[in-house]
């Protein structure tokens, strides 16, 4: 752990006169220095645009650039490159998908499905689409401990049943839904089925063939590369299919003023130039991450949820919300009579990084009948020092507000 800490050099600041304490991986994870060397290597060394030039940095930037799709597709067991799509992130995917293949396949009463837990970047663009096309949004409701109602799911997928779009993990509570299952059950009913992968692919691999998902979405910043680079796998046959998102260069074939027609896969849904060092930067994370065993990475954090787990339980008044029996390394919390603004400005006086407010999931805390949570998400970089740090704060911060 000391040695994986030091690939980290963020790691090594304080924060107001406090060693720093970064628990807030669920926003954003933290980069390794050999991100860091990439992207400076790109700007000092190979710096060109892509797929357009003939000259030899153009060629180098190119060749970098198809080899970080590579990368991706190796990672999530894409069975094409083509099938993987980079973009702005996990929100610009579902917004391709919910434009895109919305626009092509929903009729007036068609039904697209969402859960109750899901991020706004899950919910608005469902609502978005299905008011234009005069389709009808579905929610799958929750259990009080954060886990989906499968029966009421059931109850609700019909023939009408166009999309399912869920997310993976829950950013909010952790929760790892039974996405096997709800793919297996939506491809029975003809139903496509979209992932959101964000708060996935940070702690657990995703194989794209082995669940058989038809799309799965998810951010290069919150997998230790940069921000503003993301992800967009697609089935190929969905994706030749479906009209281009956006127009403009590289993903044209022929312009006239009469015609244009479309470049072949991945182009097709990458138009102008594109986060060329943030491709790169992600296949230089992934490269890190992959050098680790998945299956220790998994025990390490799991590890580090029960430890934190049982700490922050002995706080009087703490109350964990999200008590799924499956969960990746995320807790959410509150602590009564508190706003937990107060109690992430007090931890953050006291060098430690939470994230509080409603995790861009209001429907969610609505649910609960709260403002917000405080929450503190781990990554492989995180030990149990951390943590004891954490409840240390707490405790003080507690007995300030109280």
């Amino acid at each position: 752990m000391d040695s994986v800490r030091k690939d980290f050099p963020i790691l090594s600041r304080s924060v107001n006169g406090r060693p720093l304490v970064y628990l807030d991986n669920g926003a954003t994870s933290q980069k390794p220095q050999s991100v860091i060397d990439t992207i400076d290597l790109y700007y000092r060394e190979q710096n060109s645009n892509i797929h357009r030039g003939v000259h030899h940095l153009s060629q180098l930037a190119t060749t970098a650039y198809e080899q970080a799709r590579e990368t991706v597709r190796a990672f999530i067991n894409a069975a094409h490159s083509h099938e993987v799509l980079f973009n702005r992130g996990t929100t610009d995917g579902i917004n391709l998908v919910a434009s895109s293949w919305g626009r092509s396949n929903l009729q007036p009463g068609d039904e697209v499905m969402i859960s109750a837990m899901e991020h706004h970047s899950n919910i608005v663009p469902w609502q978005m689409i299905c008011e234009q096309q005069g389709a009808v949004l579905k929610v799958i409701p929750i259990h009080h401990s954060g886990e989906l109602d499968m029966a009421a799911f059931d109850a609700l997928l019909s023939d009408k049943t166009r999309m399912v779009a869920v997310a993976h993990v829950s950013n909010a509570l952790g929760t790892i839904n039974p996405v096997e299952e709800i793919i297996a059950r939506s491809h029975g009913r003809g139903a496509v089925v979209l992932l959101d992968g964000a708060q996935c692919v940070p702690h657990m691999r995703a194989d794209v063939q082995a669940l058989d998902v038809d799309f799965y979405a998810f951010s290069g910043h919150k997998v230790f590369g940069p921000t503003g680079v993301g992800v967009l796998y697609g089935k190929e046959s969905l994706l030749n299919a479906m009209p281009p998102y956006q127009g403009g260069g590289d993903m044209i074939e022929k312009v006239t003023f009469k015609k244009t027609t479309y470049n072949k896969l991945p182009h097709k849904f990458e138009a102008g130039t594109p986060n060329i060092v943030g491709g790169l930067g992600l296949a230089a994370a992934i490269d890190y991450v992959s050098q680790f065993d998945p299956e220790a990475l998994a025990v390490h954090e799991q590890d580090l949820l029960e430890y934190a787990t049982a700490q922050l339980l002995q706080i009087p008044g703490l109350k964990i919300i999200g008590t799924a029996a499956h969960k990746a390394s995320v807790i959410s919390f509150i602590i009564a009579g508190q706003h937990p603004f107060d109690v992430g400005t007090l931890l953050d006086q006291q060098g430690v990084a939470v994230r509080t407010g409603h995790h861009c999931t209001q429907p969610l805390m609505d649910f609960y009948g709260i403002p917000g949570t405080v929450r503190a998400s781990f990554a492989i970089y995180n030990n149990r020092a951390d943590i004891d740090a954490l409840v240390a704060a707490l405790q003080k911060a507690v007995q300030m507000l109280s």
